[in-house]
């Protein structure tokens, strides 16, 4: 099979995702939306290569006739993703309010391979840039491990019970003190009474930010 261009796996990986998530294929204008194609026809001819190449069959004349030849990788895909629940925001800057409503349903996909176990895991995304340091940057995903103790050093969604605010930082117990340390170093470490402050869960996958290339 000849090598595909960035742009026709990114269509191929909509299509099988689209039909995964909704049971049905999608329209050539879905997937020219998807992509950044304004060209029924440009689609048309990346489609093509995709059916040359024997990833899908066509149904020209029907409007959502298309279908992924090989339905039986199709669900050993999906067999290998982990859904993990997106519960919201965490500041990694100026703390915000996040962790207090369960009722999420948005979820972020990822493989068995990067999260073999799966138990106790959530994931939020992250607000600001005190943690770039640490390669976190704004509108990264932190996947963390739900847990109420972390060693000193590790990186912890840490509650403020004072504050009903959450924010992402390196912790470090000092007595009856918690020391919560940004990873930039134009911002400095504060303190918070341990009584005051309830860690979460900490980090154990960054899921980056991704940039769309462009069409």
């Amino acid at each position: 099979m000849a090598p595909l261009s960035e742009r026709q796996k990114r269509m191929y990986d909509f299509i099988t995702k689209f039909m995964r998530d909704k049971g049905r294929p999608p329209t050539i204008r879905e997937i020219g939306a998807e992509v950044k194609i304004s060209s029924t026809s440009v689609v048309n001819y990346n489609l093509n290569i995709l059916e040359r190449e024997g990833l899908i069959q066509r149904e020209k004349e029907v409007s959502r006739g298309l279908r992924v030849t090989n339905p039986k990788a199709l669900a050993e895909e999906f067999a290998n993703l982990v859904q993990i629940p997106l519960l919201g925001k965490i500041a990694a800057g100026k703390p915000i309010p996040v962790l207090d409503n369960a009722t999420h349903h948005e979820t972020i996909e990822l493989t068995r391979e990067l999260i073999p176990h799966e138990e106790g895991l959530f994931a939020l995304e992250v607000k600001g840039d005190s943690m770039i340091d640490a390669l976190i940057n704004d509108g990264d995903v932190v996947v963390m491990k739900a847990q109420q103790d972390a060693e000193n050093g590790e990186m912890c969604a840490v509650w403020l019970k004072d504050k009903s605010e959450t924010t992402l930082k390196r912790v470090y117990k000092e007595k009856s003190r918690l020391k919560l340390r940004p990873m930039n170093p134009t911002m400095k470490p504060f303190y918070v009474d341990a009584r005051d402050a309830e860690i979460k869960g900490k980090v154990v996958l960054v899921v980056r930010k991704l940039q769309r290339l462009p069409a």
